[in-house]
């Protein structure tokens, strides 16, 4: 079992920057990949960054060369989110994959609004 905590979210004007960050506990060493994914009213969630065990990283087409996402030590990944657009609008979720066989958890999630 793992429980994810996120933190960072908030309201912030086009243009601006946030760092979203999520604390894992439980399990941890059994982490394989951290990541984060996210919500607009009336969509469906969406991939946005991931990072493995090993560092290697995959970001979503829309936040490449805007979003840097790190894994800070064994429980910790942040997403420093630059250059925020109105489209980055969403409840962002932390998101791990736990084993061998890649069980999913998943964080409350933390409100981001851009105003624009």
């Amino acid at each position: 079992q793992v429980q994810l905590v996120e933190s960072g979210g908030g309201l912030v004007q086009a243009g601006g920057s946030l760092r979203l960050s999520c604390v894992a506990s439980g399990n941890i060493f059994s982490i394989r990949t951290m990541g984060w994914y996210r919500q607009a009213p009336e969509k469906q969630r969406e991939f946005v960054a991931r990072i493995t065990s090993g560092g290697i990283t995959n970001y979503a087409d829309s936040v490449k060369g805007r979003f840097t996402i790190s894994r800070d030590n064994a429980k910790t990944v942040s997403l420093q989110m630059n250059s925020l657009k109105s489209g980055d609008t969403a409840v962002y979720y932390c998101n791990v994959e736990v084993g061998i066989r890649l069980q999913d958890y998943w964080g409350q999630g933390t409100q981001v609004t851009v105003s624009s």
